[in-house]
């Protein structure tokens, strides 16, 4: 197989109380996994087959093949994810706390925002951070939509296909996006990919 599943940045029961461990189990080794085997299997013998990368798969799939777009996109999207999530929370800092003060005004306004722009996504997508030229924006997708085929630059993105957070918060999907933002979110890989 060209793509295996990566392993998650910490230990299933890490993100607890926020995300259980059987959430991440769930999501992780069953959601994520199929997308990998699903890309795998459906680019094998085609020209999406000699691409080095999920991101180049999805974009040149982007408006040209559906199935493929979805599963590359998908898998790509899972991974920025669990990179995007540390245990414990952590201080906002540096370059974004900066960004965020001037685009949002403040953190709180951002995490208001953030959460207010991720509950109003109907049915299964996600809701993202993203650079756009100069400015920050809240931008949300459907389904496997990813802000790189529209030109713009993910910082943050956060899962709110109904898998990511019924267990835990059954139809509370304000309540995830808040603890997501405030609680789960690694300051630190923001700036890392803001600066890249």
């Amino acid at each position: 197989m060209k793509f295996s599943l990566p392993p998650l940045p910490y230990e299933k029961d890490a993100l607890e109380p926020h995300m259980s461990a059987q959430t991440l189990e769930l999501h992780h080794d069953k959601h994520h996994a199929a997308y990998i085997k699903k890309t795998n299997a459906k680019i094998d013998g085609t020209k999406f087959e000699e691409l080095d990368s999920l991101q180049s798969i999805f974009q040149k799939a982007h408006q040209e093949d559906d199935g493929i777009f979805n599963n590359a996109a998908q898998a790509w999207n899972h991974e920025f994810f669990w990179e995007t999530m540390t245990p414990g929370a952590r201080e906002v800092t540096g370059e974004i706390k900066e960004k965020l003060d001037h685009h949002f005004k403040n953190f709180d306004a951002f995490a208001d925002e953030f959460a207010e722009v991720g509950a109003s996504q109907f049915g299964s997508g996600w809701v993202w951070l993203v650079q756009n030229g100069e400015k920050l924006e809240i931008m949300k997708t459907p389904n496997a939509e990813n802000p790189l085929v529209h030109g713009k630059k993910p910082l943050i993105g956060c899962d709110v296909w109904e898998h990511s957070y019924y267990l835990d918060y059954q139809n509370r999907r304000p309540e995830y996006l808040k603890n997501f933002i405030e609680n789960l979110v690694n300051w630190d890989v923001v700036n890392q990919r803001l600066a890249q």
